[in-house]
This record gives structure tokens, sequence and C-alpha cells, in this order.
């Protein structure tokens, strides 16, 4: 703008130099002397017009920038702001997070104490559930003073005797055999009525089979094959007043039988009284025949019930004991898993029969297995 300002000037200039080197007619002096004086005035007002000119574009061109700048700094500002509001959010942002952060940790932390007080809790629970004695293991388990000590290498015979506990006990005889077999392994019968001659037999056999002696333990009541297991015992253990019960095996038939199948039957239980009754009888120094005869002169059924305090007489039992600690009661947890098994091994279909008496069904027998126990109420009976 300024440039050509300057060139408008020039040529104005250059105007009035033209005009004054035109030839014009020839006038008076006093006009010529008058348009003389005049030039240089309006040139003089040219020039200050021409510098009003420059100086109110500058003035404009001033105003523009100023506009501009002002603009400009309005968007800096704004931007500057919105970046400000940025930080601000972020640092907001962050600062939340921390804080979440910080109460997760404090409840982390306190979730975590919490658990280990619950872990230390449930700790002192179980470790109460131990004693803090060790098992004995003697070679010779019965005291002077008439106590029998019982280890851990014990295995318990209750309720009715079935082809299933055969099987847990025969193992259990192994097992600890396997482990040592010096120490005793102890039997303990808290309450017996028998059951399957076969099942009771392979308890016998694993017994007589051990290199580890096995010694019978009766508590309570052991009749039947239960009695029979007490009896054929190299060592057998029992309280004053516990009861023994011996007898001849009965048949549980089923339904009608002919004369032949009676026959049958009853030369398969002839066989199982003689191979069971004969050690028995010559244990006691009689005949088989003669431990007959004692039976039906107790009993007119023929059930020779005696304490154990008197059984021992008959060598139906070794020893009398007046104390019995058990060492392998270790933990209270041992002893419920003993009671549940104790009752699921007792579990069969017990049911209320039609005269309103309850009445528990036996299991299944093997082919020539015939039950031997003693069931004088009718409890257990055939289906």
């Amino acid at each position: 703008m300024k440039y050509k300002i300057n060139l408008l000037t020039l040529l104005l200039i250059g105007t009035v130099h033209t005009y004054a080197n035109i030839h014009l007619p020839q006038e008076d002096n006093s006009t010529k002397n008058h348009e003389d004086i005049a030039l240089p005035e309006n040139l003089k007002a040219l020039k200050e017009k021409n510098k009003i000119l420059e100086a109110e574009l500058k003035l404009k061109e001033l105003t523009q920038k100023n506009q501009t700048y002002t603009q400009k700094m309005k968007e800096e500002e704004k931007l500057k702001k919105l970046q400000s509001d940025a930080k601000l959010a972020e640092a907001k942002s962050k600062k939340l997070t921390f804080e979440m952060k910080l109460k997760q940790t404090e409840w982390e932390l306190k979730t975590k104490k919490l658990e280990r007080e619950i872990s230390m809790f449930k700790i002192k629970q179980e470790r109460s559930l131990y004693t803090n004695n060790q098992p004995l293991y003697l070679e010779n388990p019965l005291k002077k003073d008439n106590t029998l000590i019982i280890s851990d290498r014990r295995i318990s015979l209750n309720g009715l005797i079935t082809s299933k506990m055969a099987q847990e006990i025969t193992t259990k005889i192994n097992y600890y055999n396997n482990k040592d077999n010096t120490q005793p392994i102890f039997l303990v019968i808290d309450s017996s009525p028998g059951g399957s001659v076969m099942a009771g037999y392979l308890i016998l056999k694993a017994m007589e089979s051990s290199n580890a002696p096995v010694y019978v333990v009766l508590k309570s009541f052991a009749a039947s094959m239960a009695a029979i297991i007490v009896t054929f015992a190299d060592k057998s253990f029992a309280y004053s007043h516990a009861t023994m019960l011996h007898h001849q095996p009965s048949a549980y038939v089923r339904g009608s039988s002919n004369l032949t199948e009676q026959k049958e039957n009853y030369k398969n239980l002839e066989k199982w009284w003689n191979y069971l009754g004969t050690p028995i009888a010559k244990k006691m120094g009689i005949s088989i025949d003669a431990f007959q005869k004692q039976m039906y002169k107790n009993s007119s059924k023929g059930d020779w019930s005696e304490f154990a305090i008197d059984a021992q007489k008959l060598k139906w039992v070794n020893h009398i004991v007046s104390r019995i600690e058990d060492t392998s009661i270790q933990s209270d947890i041992i002893e419920k898993q003993e009671k549940k098994k104790d009752k699921d091994t007792n579990k069969h279909a017990e049911i209320i029969s039609k005269d309103g008496k309850p009445i528990n069904y036996l299991p299944h027998l093997a082919p020539t297995d015939v039950y031997f126990l003693y069931s004088p109420d009718g409890f257990y009976q055939r289906r």
C-alpha cells in the first residue's frame, strides 16, 4: 500500500512538471505569478493528503493486525484453558483412580487379615480335634493290672457280618502285615449278632494267614459267627460281663422246599457245623456231640449264652480285662468316621412289617452260604 501511494505521488509530481512545461498561450504576468504561487501549495496539499492516506492505511493495518492478534490470543487462551481443563480432569481421574486403588488395597488387606484369622481359627479347631499323644505299640498289650492297650492297628467288627465287611477286614489285615508284620493287630467287636458263614470264614482265614498276631477284643456282645471268631482267635480279650452266645447254624429258607431240597440244606448246614463246631469243642476238651448236648442243656433252643467271665472257663475267650485304653483314637474325626462306617455297615433295608414290628432284610447270600446269626425276635429276615 505504501508503494502504491508513493507511485501515485510521483505521477502527480510528474504531471505537475509536465503541466509546468507545457506552452500555454501567453497571459499577463499577474495571472502567471498567481499560478506559480498556487502550484507549490497544491503540491504541498497533495503531499499532506498522501501522508494522511498513508497514516490511515497504517492505522487500518494496525487495527487489522490488532484484531488478528486479539483473536489469536483469545484462541490461544481458549486452547490453554481447554488444555488446563484436560490436565485438571486427568489429574482428578488419576486422583480418583489412586483413591479407588487405595480403598481396594485397604479392602484386600482387611480381607486377607480376615482370611488369616479364619484360617487360624479353622487350624485351631482342627488341631483341637487331635490329641497330643501317640499310639502305643506293645508286643504284650495286657498290663499287670488287666488293662488292655490298643494301638492304631485297629479294625472294627460291628453289626451284621457280610461279604463287604469281610473284604474290608481282610484288606486291613493284609495292609497292617505289609506295614509291620510283628506288631499285633486288634479286631475289636462292640456288638455283632453274627452273619454270613462264608464271610466269617474269610475273616478267620485272614486271621490265620496273618504273620502279625491278630487279637480279638470283645466289649459287649458276640453271637453265632462273631462268637466263633472270638473263640478261634489265638488271643482274645473281653470285658467280664460281655456276652458270648454259641448255637448251631439255622437255615433261613425262602418259600417252600421239597424233601430233597431240605436234605440238601441240612447236609450243607451239617458240614458248616462240623467245620466250625469241631475246633471249638476240641478247644473245650469235649466232643462236638457233647458240645451240642451242652447247648440244649443250657437252653431249649440251643442258644448257649455266657458272660465272658464264665466263657473264659469254657475256653471261649482267653483273657478278662478290667480296662481298655484305646490309643488309636487320635482325633474326633476318626471316631466320627468309625461311627458313620458302623452306621453304613448296618444300614440295610430296615422297615416296619405289617404287624408293626421293625425288621431288617438280610443281604442275598452266595450259593451254599448260610447265615449263622442270632435273631430271636425275628429282626433279621430273608426276603
